[in-house]
């Protein structure tokens, strides 16, 4: 497939210690994508559920792992200090900043509502013309069903575009959702 030179996807998913072992391997899944196409994972800086099964499983694949943690949250989210690069920046707007300035794409798997404000923002620059990168989300099991029919009643009540709807990716399969990541 064509498209742009893609050389790092910035991962957006879940870090609590509830999430489900199918969540877990998906992330594992998409870490090793991420591998097997030769790209580097920049994502929240954790070692732990969903954000450690990404990186852990990018890693053991030869990915380079660049990891953005709030000093806050070092302790809290079990810092990966195996990363490639583990950036500790002072809050979470410089997190998402610095996650967003590493990325050429967005990957957003199923997560809370701290993925889903990281979604948000960077989906929004995207609209607001700040940045061209593909915004991508992984819907695995529905996870985001309410979300995606809530945006559709928002283009229906004129507070979305449908160009804005229809700039987001929404897909249910890894490689269609890391393809996506390399679209123009």
């Amino acid at each position: 497939m064509g498209g742009r030179a893609l050389t790092t996807v910035t991962v957006y998913c879940g870090s609590l210690r509830t999430v489900p072992e199918p969540y877990l391997e998906l992330a594992a899944e998409v870490g090793a994508e991420i591998a097997r196409r030769g790209w580097s994972l920049a994502w929240g800086g954790g070692r732990r559920s969903m954000m450690g099964a990404v990186s852990q499983a990018a890693r053991a694949g030869g990915a380079r792992t660049i990891g953005v943690i709030p000093r806050s949250l070092v302790d809290r989210e079990w810092a990966d200090h195996d990363a490639d690069e583990l950036l500790v920046v002072d809050t979470m707007r410089d997190r998402k900043a610095l996650m967003e300035a590493h990325g050429d794409a967005f990957l957003a798997m199923p997560g809370g509502i701290g993925t889903c404000e990281e979604l948000f923002e960077v989906w929004t620059a995207r609209v607001l013309a700040l940045h061209d990168k593909p915004v991508v989300v992984l819907d695995v099991d529905d996870h985001y069903r309410g979300l995606v029919a809530w945006l559709g009643e928002l283009v229906e009540r004129g507070f979305v575009s449908r160009t804005a709807l229809d700039s987001l990716v929404v897909t249910d399969d890894v490689r269609t959702a890391l393809d996506a990541c390399q679209a123009p």
